[in-house]
């Protein structure tokens, strides 16, 4: 954003959301905060590329690009540094893939932000990138993770033509902000394989131990309270 006047809002905004985390961690402290097999009992843990530039994906509608971007795990924004893990069940249950992005106080709520917005307006769109349409897009109760969270499942549509009958592929993505960093999880299901066309799920376990390894290192680097699992619900 280059408007000043509107930049420092934000950023003023942005800072009273992230919380006690003000400070964007490096990428060091992300490869410290991130998962391994030791973290995680029955799933193991691999390595993947994630670059630090913002997603150049588009979508048709162009309003629908964040959700289109957060299927990879990144956002329209340029992070301090990026890391990213496959997560695979031992057992042949449902795994994940997994980004975690540093950015400043006001970039991390707006990556959450903008990838809400475009979840709540569009129920169909086109990844102009790779030519495959998307629909069901459904935002799902928001899970009780971080700062705040946001759980969206959809449907990708994979045909070879237009007069060819679509493969119907479930995913899910949920994005989650503690602090300044911001995790991804995204998810799908193989249409041929145990779960076929069941609603693709990303475990709570994943997204719990990931959470808490996250929220110890914030205590230790910044002295704060403690690790910040979920926010209490309303009573």
């Amino acid at each position: 954003m280059t408007f000043s006047v509107l930049a420092a809002c934000g950023s003023e905004q942005g800072s009273e959301k992230a919380g006690v985390q003000d400070e964007p961690l490096s990428e060091a402290d992300l490869e410290r905060a991130v998962i391994t097999d030791a973290d995680l009992d029955g799933y193991e843990v691999e390595r993947i590329l994630a670059a630090p530039s913002a997603s150049r994906r588009t979508a048709d509608p162009a309003e629908c690009a964040p959700v289109v971007q957060a299927l990879g795990g990144s956002s329209g924004f340029t992070a301090t540094a990026r890391v990213g893990r496959m997560i695979s069940s031992k057992k042949h249950g449902s795994g994940a893939s997994m980004i975690l992005s540093s950015h400043s106080a006001g970039d991390a709520a707006r990556v959450i932000d903008a990838f809400r917005t475009a979840a709540e307006r569009c129920k169909t769109f086109k990844d102009i990138g790779v030519d495959f349409r998307y629909d069901e897009v459904a935002l799902q109760p928001e899970p009780d993770h971080g700062d705040e969270s946001v759980s969206l499942r959809l449907t990708q549509l994979v045909a070879d033509s237009e007069d060819e009958e679509p493969i119907r592929v479930p995913f899910a993505v949920v994005a989650v902000r503690q602090g300044t960093t911001v995790a991804m999880f995204y998810e799908f299901n193989r249409p041929r394989g145990p779960r076929g066309t069941d609603p693709a799920v990303v475990p709570e376990a994943v997204i719990a131990a990931q959470l808490n390894k996250l929220g110890k290192l914030s205590t230790a680097a910044h002295g704060t309270v403690g690790p910040v699992m979920s926010r209490p619900s309303a009573s």
